[in-house]
């Protein structure tokens, strides 16, 4: 497995791992499945500040993608993200999500980052065990909060300690060459 920076060419690969989630599931609560240029565009504006990787197989293939984004906008949020990721079908199950989020949390404790958090739309077991495998804690739950395929549905907030800092220093942008 390689893990490495996503790239504007990877926007194809990450559209379809996402668009039998969006078009199939309640896992993401999108409506309308992104184009591969809404997905490039995406991935453009994340890595202007903060990481998006991509995990690749042994042929070279694209099986999983993470990515962090703002917590809120308020500037005393600014050392707190939103993390999010998503794995291929038949790439489940084998410790790809697990070494995303690793490396994921390696880098924004780099960049000087606090605290992480992840909405998962429930019930997701796969999704919570992921998350609380790699240090991410329940926190609570917001109710009936998504309508999507005719019901509605609850998202479960989970929060991981990245690192404690009693003064933190402004996070650093992440860049990619």
């Amino acid at each position: 497995m390689n893990i490495r920076p996503a790239t504007v060419e990877d926007a194809q690969a990450i559209a379809d791992i996402y668009e039998p989630i969006v078009r199939d599931t309640t896992i993401s609560f999108e409506l309308e499945v992104p184009t591969v240029a809404e997905m490039r565009a995406r991935i453009e504006k994340t890595l202007q500040d903060l990481p998006w990787l991509v995990s690749e197989d042994a042929s070279g293939r694209v099986n999983g993608y993470v990515y962090a984004s703002k917590h809120r906008e308020r500037a005393a949020y600014q050392w707190s993200v939103d993390t999010t990721a998503y794995i291929r079908e038949d790439a489940r199950g084998q410790g790809v999500g697990k070494s995303l989020y690793r490396e994921l949390s390696r880098i924004l404790v780099d960049l000087g980052y606090c605290q992480a958090f992840a909405g998962i739309a429930l019930p997701n077991p796969a999704s919570v065990a992921l998350h609380e495998s790699v240090g991410y804690r329940p926190l609570g739950v917001y109710r009936k909060v998504g309508f999507k395929h005719g019901h509605w549905h609850d998202v479960g907030w989970w929060q991981c300690e990245l690192q404690s800092v009693a003064q933190p220093t402004a996070p650093a942008r992440f860049r990619t060459v």
